[in-house]
């Protein structure tokens, strides 16, 4: 139910802006709703806006907001700007009647109330846990029906940019009276000599109203279809009203293991049956594998010792905020990928789906993190949705329970919070440990409680004095680094906001990454570490304020464009021969002055030299980097790679001209006409011989053919002001992104790229046809 949602702000204060909410109550009398929770209430000058939509990334920069979420104006001192209202008209066929119906939302940002035909479903507090409706009863069978939405984003969950809005998707979800429930399969498996023992758990729910009998059929087919194993059938009874878990055991030969390298997944089709008819099938995806942690050794993925090379991340990206498209988050776990990492944490939320969907088929470990702390029912039952939705992902391999609860970590408050949630995680899901991530205490409060203690930067506590007092306990850097940079910059810059990309600025709490991967690669009892951040994200701009409104933490920008230490990572993340040089080499006016040049590699020797002058041969220490002090003179950086005295590979810096053309490169050159696909089209400037200009900040201005649509653009700066939804963005520091988003008209789309002074450019994108996803018309 993505497609034709109407969208129009309401008003925190003022009652007749926000449509009349408040002036009356709908829970007075059933199916009474107010203004525009009313189901006849006219929304057709209300915008048109398809999901996942996130409206506060529309809004300006206000010097005068939050700077946590990035300087736009939402919030309590925001009325205007804090409440939105989202309806959707949709026809239900009469022969839906009898049938179970249900509205399922992946993700609200926040706080928001749900009407169907005027009718009261109820209200979902938190912006990130999923939630569902049964609508059944409500529904017009053969007429047309409305549900409304009201979000209020007055109030922060967080400390960092959240959004605000039906950011992710919707569902309406039909099946008969008898059928799984809700979330209603959990998939395990034991493997050993060859052959998977793989468990399908369903919880049956019956709801005909009068007892029935059913008979449960499980069914698991490999990545290709192939039927693989099935279960014998079994039949079960159920009372009216009842649900009833029904447990099947399958022997998968040879199973095919996810793993980092192959992720192989598996399909449970679950079928229910009654007088022989199929009344009906659920699919479920999971993965087979074994994890085990050792407090000397580590983590341990099927038996083979693997190093958490982890990041932490939030889930707004450049052009976008919050509102990502599923094919973003492939593409932002590709980069992780590409740098050495293997491993995820969703910081310090629920994820959405489509990123586990995501790291299920690429391979990527996730720390699947809890938003909020506490025993109260609500938030129990915000942790069981979690687990409940989440525990069939094969890369899930640790729950975090939260992170640095300061007021509590270290108290027995701390611990007996810590231990009921953990009863929840257990009693859903026995197969996985617990974790939670402290910033101090360590050894107190929580870490009674938890299966490994989740250490946040080693600054915070001793790691070797820990292990040495509780040797049986594994440990993982839950949170690590806070490497400060900004992409193309070498000093400092506390007026523009900007850091030095050279791997030289933390912050007290934190670490560069040379110094904190050293220490933790030198202590195998740690199972690795999760770094502060992958991505640069919106808010927490340290050590800076306004104009800077975005951080500096990420290995990557906002838009997943490379930094500097993402080449420290590669090189000793990887088995990939690496090599990168910096900084860039256009330093008009220095002439003659002294510049660090860096080696950032897993070479064993490396040779520079500048404009054919060898500068010298050093030997590289492992887990580190070279450094050669050049003069500066305009032309071109060589460095030279050795191994066994035999030269490998090289990489040149040079110094460019000035910019003459614009370069086009999307990520993907054939995308899918489903109207949610997009391709990430970079946006270089370069020089007359196609070189990229490092210093160029030209802007740049896009036209896309009808069969497509701009969905954002972005560059990666942490100061700019500018609109991310829009048409034209300047570069920074020679890159800028546009998210080209196709239609559901297939064909080749055009994107044109024009900048006065610039050589014009244009590149096609083809647009597949393809059936797309079921969706309510």
């Amino acid at each position: 139910m993505d497609s034709g949602w109407r969208f129009h702000l309401g008003h925190a204060s003022d009652p007749k802006l926000d449509f009349d909410f408040g002036t009356g109550s709908d829970l007075t009398k059933a199916g009474r709703a107010r203004g525009a929770a009313a189901p006849k209430f006219d929304d057709s000058a209300w915008r048109t806006v398809d999901l996942p939509h996130d409206w506060v990334v529309e809004l300006p920069f206000d010097q005068n907001s939050d700077k946590n979420h990035g300087f736009k104006p939402v919030g309590r001192m925001f009325p205007e700007n804090s409440i939105g209202w989202y309806r959707r008209a949709f026809d239900v066929p009469k022969t839906d009647e009898g049938r179970r119906l249900w509205l399922e939302f992946d993700g609200v940002f926040r706080d928001c109330r749900v009407w169907i035909n005027g009718h009261l479903l109820g209200t979902n507090t938190s912006g990130y846990t999923s939630f569902w409706y049964d609508v059944t009863d409500y529904l017009n069978y053969g007429g047309s029906n409305v549900v409304s939405v009201r979000v209020d984003a007055t109030q922060f969950e967080g400390w960092f940019y959240e959004g605000a809005g039906i950011y992710r998707h919707v569902w309406l979800v039909k099946t008969s009276p008898v059928h799984v429930a809700h979330w209603g399969t959990f998939v395990t498996s034991e493997v050993k000599e060859g052959q998977a023992a793989v468990t399908a758990r369903t919880r049956v729910v019956n709801e005909s109203g009068k007892e029935s009998v059913c008979t449960v059929l499980s069914t698991i087919q490999d990545e290709n279809g192939k039927v693989v194993a099935s279960s014998e059938p079994s039949e079960i009874t159920l009372r009216a009203g009842e649900e009833r878990e029904s447990a099947q055991q399958v022997v998968v030969h040879d199973p095919k293991l996810w793993s980092l390298e192959e992720p192989h997944l598996y399909r449970l089709l679950t079928t229910l049956k009654q007088n022989n008819d199929e009344v009906d099938k659920y699919e479920t995806s999971f993965g087979i594998r074994t994890i085990s942690f050792d407090p000397d050794k580590g983590f341990f993925l099927n038996g083979k010792h693997v190093e958490i090379k982890g990041t932490s991340n939030h889930q707004d990206h450049a052009g976008l905020g919050s509102a990502l498209p599923d094919r973003v988050q492939y593409f932002r776990i590709e980069k992780l990928k590409e740098m050495g990492g293997n491993a995820y944490r969703s910081s310090h939320n629920d994820p959405t789906p489509g990123l586990l969907e995501a790291c299920d088929r690429l391979g990527m470990l996730v720390l699947d993190e809890h938003r909020l702390m506490g025993s109260s029912p609500e938030i129990l039952d915000e942790l069981r949705r979690l687990i409940l939705r989440d525990r069939n992902h094969p890369s899930v391999f640790m729950w975090s329970l939260g992170n640095e609860e300061g007021g509590i970590q270290g108290t027995d408050v701390g611990a007996r919070i810590a231990r009921t949630m953990k009863n929840v995680v257990k009693d859903l899901d026995p197969t996985r440990p617990v974790t939670v991530a402290m910033n101090g205490a360590w050894g107190k409060g929580f870490s009674s409680v938890v299966d490994v203690q989740g250490c946040n930067y080693k600054h915070a506590g001793d790691y070797d004095a820990f292990h040495k007092t509780f040797p049986a306990q594994p440990i993982i850097g839950t949170e690590e680094a806070s490497t400060l940079s900004t992409r193309g910059i070498y000093a400092n810059d506390k007026t523009a906001g900007y850091m030095s990309a050279y791997d030289v600025n933390a912050p007290r709490w934190g670490a560069t990454a040379e110094d904190w991967w050293t220490f933790y690669s030198a202590r195998p009892f740690i199972e690795g570490a999760f770094v502060w951040t992958g991505f640069d994200y919106r808010g927490e701009p340290t050590p800076y304020a306004w104009p800077c409104i975005s951080s500096h933490f990420g290995i990557l920008d906002t838009c997943g464009f490379p930094k500097d230490d993402f080449y420290y990572y590669q090189a000793w993340w990887t088995e990939k021969p690496t090599l990168h040089i910096l900084p860039h080499w256009n330093w008009s006016g220095k002439e003659g002055q002294e510049i660090e040049v860096w080696c950032q590699s897993n070479c064993e020797q490396i040779e520079l030299s500048l404009n054919g002058k060898s500068l010298g041969k050093q030997t590289m220490t492992p887990n580190s980097h070279l450094v050669w002090k050049v003069k500066y003179s305009p032309g071109t950086l060589l460095a030279k790679c050795f191994k066994n005295g035999k030269q490998t590979i090289t990489e040149k810096v040079e110094t460019t001209g000035e910019p003459a053309a614009i370069k086009l490169t999307p990520d993907r050159s054939t995308i899918d006409a489903d109207g949610e696909d997009v391709s990430m089209v970079t946006v270089s400037i370069v020089d007359a011989k196609g070189r990229l200009v490092p210093v160029a900040d030209n802007e740049v201005s896009f036209e896309v053919s009808s069969n497509a649509r701009i969905l954002g653009v972005g560059n990666g700066n942490p100061s700019s002001h500018e609109p991310d939804k829009a048409s034209k963005r300047k570069a920074f520091n020679g890159l800028a992104q546009v998210i080209v988003q196709s239609t559901r008209q297939g064909g080749a789309i055009t994107l044109r790229a024009t900048s006065p002074s610039l050589d014009a450019a244009e590149v096609t994108i083809e647009s597949k046809t393809v059936a797309p996803r079921p969706s309510v018309p």
